[in-house]
């Protein structure tokens, strides 16, 4: 599911930047950007929020920055400047260039300075970035929720939609049976004529045929598992992977209903279910 949420806080003289996004993903995916000499935080976020957050492909950036020096010092590496220096000599001579060289000039050589910092408490500075990251959530996770709000609506409708053709595939159900007694006997008339009907083995005919397409034992299934994703897609837990195991078992009930019935009507419906459970699982892959 989709969220984005920043926070920035002056904590005992650290300037401290945290963003999370997140973009649709069936799993959890996590990648961390932080300053330079912290990278040590990716062990500490990404346990963090992974108790929190089940599903999504996550970017989070951790900013951090001294507003004092204490602590700090800088170096400079004499031998490679000299180094640095006595090629650009050598290259003067050569030459035949100017004598122009400055401390500017070696200020452009690179890897001559090197920052050193005393080492941090690495507790202590996660302490410190938890509580801005917490407060980054807050509007991640109220942007998540706006979205969950939506896909549950549509969801719901769509399970509602279901439901319906579930009810009429009930209700078409048997009276399929009869229209094959009706058409049965009628075939049956036309050949022997004026001779009577045996009744009795049209009716065993009949039993035959209406227990060979009978869908009463899936119908009665595919409720039961609409009844239980309504009530997961309701509670508000991370259910996300309970419901594509129902999603798939409601498809597998579907295709059976399909391939017992030879009734158009009931093929019709069946081809709608299946279309509105692909929809259904295809929104469910970004739920938690």
């Amino acid at each position: 599911m989709t969220g984005f949420g920043r926070a920035e806080k002056v904590v005992d003289g650290r300037d401290i930047i945290v963003e999370v996004k997140s973009v649709n993903h069936r799993f959890f995916d996590f990648n961390i950007r932080a300053s330079r000499g912290y990278e040590f935080l990716e062990e500490k976020v990404r346990p963090y929020l992974q108790e929190k957050i089940a599903r999504g492909k996550l970017d989070v950036y951790v900013g951090l920055e001294k507003l004092d020096d204490a602590g700090t010092e800088v170096q400079i590496n004499m031998p490679l400047a000299a180094g640095y220096l006595s090629a650009l000599r050598a290259a003067q001579k050569k030459f035949g260039l100017p004598d122009d060289i400055k401390t500017s000039t070696l200020l452009q050589c690179p890897d001559i300075f090197t920052v050193r910092r005393e080492p941090e408490d690495e507790e202590e500075v996660w302490g410190k970035v938890k509580g801005v990251l917490d407060e980054a959530l807050v509007p991640f996770f109220a942007m998540r929720r706006a979205e969950g709000s939506k896909m549950q609506e549509d969801i719901l409708s769509r399970v509602s939609a279901i439901l319906k053709m579930v009810g009429e595939i009930e209700e078409r159900s048997p009276k399929t049976v009869e229209e094959y007694r009706s058409k049965l006997k009628e075939r049956i008339q036309d050949l022997l004529g004026s001779a009577p009907v045996d009744e009795q083995r049209i009716l065993t005919e009949a039993a035959i045929y209406a227990d060979k397409v009978s869908v009463a034992e899936e119908t009665v299934r595919l409720r039961s598992h609409i009844s239980q994703f309504t009530d997961m897609v309701s509670s508000g837990e991370a259910v996300g992977r309970r419901l594509d195991f129902l999603v798939q078992e409601m498809n597998r009930e579907a295709n059976t209903i399909g391939s017992k019935c030879v009734d158009a009507q009931i093929a019709h419906l069946v081809v709608d279910m299946k279309a509105e459970i692909e929809k259904i699982r295809e929104q469910i892959q970004n739920i938690e």
